[in-house]
């Protein structure tokens, strides 16, 4: 299955939801438009709502029900993407500048607000308080995620325990949060709820772990972000944390000073080390591994073509190159 066959199952729900976001974008701010039209429009792979459209009809579940909850999912990942670019003073998102780099990072905040507040809106006229239960919750150790992840920059201390804890709450929570709530949305029973939470889980990890990996391999280009982003901002990510632990004294030690000093001046030698060390085999070994386990998940889930363009997604997800 080519990666343009994941959307072509759900085409029609997609287009839908394309409609829902373009109209819940309403404000009589002509500014909150301007901005949250330009970042919604930026051309995403649109995962998550993708995982709820994909979820929600393997389990027998279509309509505007599921349509609004896809949207209520990408609004609050938007309002994440915002409010992160001005947290990590990003200038590039998708192959083009970030709202805050135009805008300025008070209108940037301000409208990702301004998205989640819409979220929550749109949550109240779906009507279920399970999936507000879920997405609530999400949302609170997302911002935790972030926080955390924040308290870590230029620590390279931090272990692989407290990276993949960060990596759970700020990138994996919102993948759950969008297999679990269509899972719930689509009454499925408790066994395959748990199934799909924990596919969402494990498929947000091995998702995470790639794009940590691409800082190291990819090309700006290709990724539409600035290659080295991590390491500018000090982010001890996993392939800095195995080469420190797994590398000679010297990439160690290249690294650690790297991380406590952030900037991008050693990138190259970075990349060196992080690769003789081992530590991008290892992440892409670690990222198949969660993939492996998200497919596993879902044999509790009816065999079906939404089922299996929810496999190739996985697969895809680990093989990609941006």
């Amino acid at each position: 299955m080519q990666p343009q066959a994941f959307y072509q199952v759900v085409a029609e729900d997609f287009a839908a939801v394309d409609g829902i976001i373009r109209n819940q974008l309403t404000s009589r701010v002509p500014l909150v438009e301007k901005i949250g039209d330009y970042i919604t429009s930026a051309g995403g792979k649109r995962l998550r709502p993708l995982l709820v459209l994909l979820s929600g009809n393997a389990l027998g579940l279509k309509g505007e029900q599921l349509r609004l909850l896809a949207a209520i999912i990408e609004f609050l990942h938007t309002s994440t993407l915002l409010h992160d670019d001005v947290v990590d003073m990003s200038g590039m998102r998708r192959g083009r500048s970030t709202a805050n780099a135009l805008w300025g990072n008070a209108p940037s905040v301000l409208v990702g607000d301004f998205l989640y507040a819409r979220s929550f809106e749109m949550m109240v006229d779906l009507g279920s308080m399970e999936v507000m239960r879920i997405i609530s919750q999400a949302t609170r150790v997302i911002a935790e995620g972030e926080v955390l992840q924040l308290s870590k920059v230029r620590d390279a201390s931090t272990t692989e325990e407290v990276y993949m804890e960060v990596i759970r709450g700020k990138t994996a929570m919102l993948f759950e949060a969008s297999t679990h709530s269509a899972a719930t949305l689509a009454g499925a029973n408790e066994a395959q709820r748990e199934a799909l939470r924990t596919f969402g889980d494990y498929l947000g990890i091995a998702f995470q772990l790639v794009d940590d990996l691409l800082d190291y391999q990819g090309d700006a280009e290709a990724l539409g972000k600035n290659v080295g982003d991590d390491l500018a901002e000090g982010k001890p990510t996993l392939p800095l944390i195995y080469t420190m632990r797994e590398g000679t004294a010297e990439q160690a030690a290249l690294v650690r000073q790297a991380i406590q000093k952030g900037g991008i001046e050693d990138l190259e030698s970075i990349r060196g080390a992080v690769e003789a060390a081992g530590a991008l085999d290892y992440t892409a070994r670690l990222a198949r591994d969660y993939a492996d386990r998200a497919i596993a998940c879902l044999e509790l889930i009816p065999a079906n073509r939404y089922r299996d363009a929810l496999v190739e997604l996985s697969r895809f997800a680990v093989a990609r190159t941006h």
